[in-house]
């Protein structure tokens, strides 16, 4: 199951850091968001993207999780000669995320 059937998610960026919120479609996912999605897991996820830290924030209120990515950016868009640098889509590249079997409940 990829992550994109249970969740959605927004990103961001400001400088060098991006930042992605993924949001369960139903509340009865959210713990399952919180168990396999965590912040080594999305690091492993972008590889070599992000060279810094990654931070993951819980928002169960929200049914959600921040997820704040150092170093991602090629040093922030007034920086980098890549094409579109900008975290905003970073969130699609996350929702193809493919979850483990043995997490995976309906």
């Amino acid at each position: 199951m990829l992550l994109r059937e249970i969740a959605h998610a927004r990103s961001g960026d400001k400088g060098d850091t991006a930042q992605l919120s993924v949001i369960a479609y139903r509340e009865h996912d959210y713990p399952l968001l919180v168990e396999i999605l965590t912040a080594e897991r999305v690091k492993t996820h972008f590889g070599a993207i992000v060279g810094g830290p990654v931070t993951r924030i819980e928002l169960p209120h929200l049914g959600a999780l921040l997820f704040v990515m150092e170093q991602a950016l090629g040093g922030g868009v007034t920086r980098s000669v890549a094409l579109d640098p900008h975290g905003k889509t970073l969130a699609s590249t996350l929702l193809g995320l493919l979850l483990p079997a043995e997490g995976a409940h309906q």
